[in-house]
């Protein structure tokens, strides 16, 4: 009686051993559904440094009765801006220009404002982006460019000309934060803290700093006074760390 069972036993473990890849496949797919517990943080990296250079953003404007002759007057006022910077030591690679632009003068109406409004004149500006890599020298040469025909400005700049190192520090500072701020946040929580799962950087630039007041008073000073300060470098990291089981 006893070997009639024998089949049967035999069955029902190929059955068991049959189910068992179906549940690990089942443990398997779960795993994955299950989100991974995790820790978002920012990080934040803020680096003051005095700046070494500074951009310019000049202009030269004339206005004539016909578009040849402003570009004429616009082109020997630029050349003699142009020739007055390469002595006072600016580079070619440091001189630029960003733009040109010649547009018609229209004459005012009368005031019955009748008929189509009419070509009075032409003006041509022709813009001039400008590095200058020694900071004492900014207020001169603008006292300089505006003495011979600069009449407009855009702004000035200070920046740092290799902001590899800063930039690096401050990366360095932001990650630094981000890890604390986990290490705290996991500490509140009674939970440890696992690998990182993914790290994302923003970045932050000082902006230009405007001066287009200074340029217009700069014909009655001597030199115009410049304070370069400090800018500040930001970077923002997005890190998510894995919560360890």
């Amino acid at each position: 009686m006893s070997n009639l069972f024998v089949p049967a036993l035999a069955g029902t473990a190929l059955i068991a051993a049959a189910m068992l890849p179906v549940a690990s496949a089942t443990a398997q797919e779960d795993a994955v559904r299950r989100p991974t517990p995790r820790i978002s943080v920012i990080g934040e990296g803020e680096v003051n440094v005095a700046p070494d250079m500074a951009i310019l953003n000049l202009s030269v404007l004339r206005e004539a009765d016909t578009a040849r002759a402003a570009l004429s007057a616009n082109n020997e006022a630029m050349k003699q801006v142009l020739a007055a910077l390469k002595e006072a030591g600016v580079a070619e690679r440091d001189l630029q220009t960003s733009g040109l632009n010649i547009q018609p003068r229209y004459a005012q109406p009368g005031k019955d404002r009748a008929g189509e409004p009419k070509i009075a004149g032409y003006s041509v500006s022709n813009a001039l982006t400008v590095r200058v890599r020694n900071l004492p020298d900014a207020g001169g040469i603008l006292d300089k460019v505006v003495g011979l025909g600069v009449n407009q400005g855009g702004g000035i700049a200070f920046v740092k000309d290799d902001m590899k190192p800063t930039l690096t520090e401050a990366r360095k500072r932001a990650v630094a934060d981000a890890m604390a701020r986990a290490r705290t946040l996991a500490e509140a929580a009674d939970v440890k803290l696992g690998k990182i799962l993914s790290i994302e950087e923003q970045s932050s630039m000082p902006r230009p700093m405007p001066y287009g007041g200074a340029l217009r008073m700069a014909a009655k000073d001597a030199s115009v006074p410049l304070e370069s300060g400090e800018n500040t470098y930001r970077t923002q990291v997005n890190v998510i760390f894995e919560i360890a089981p």
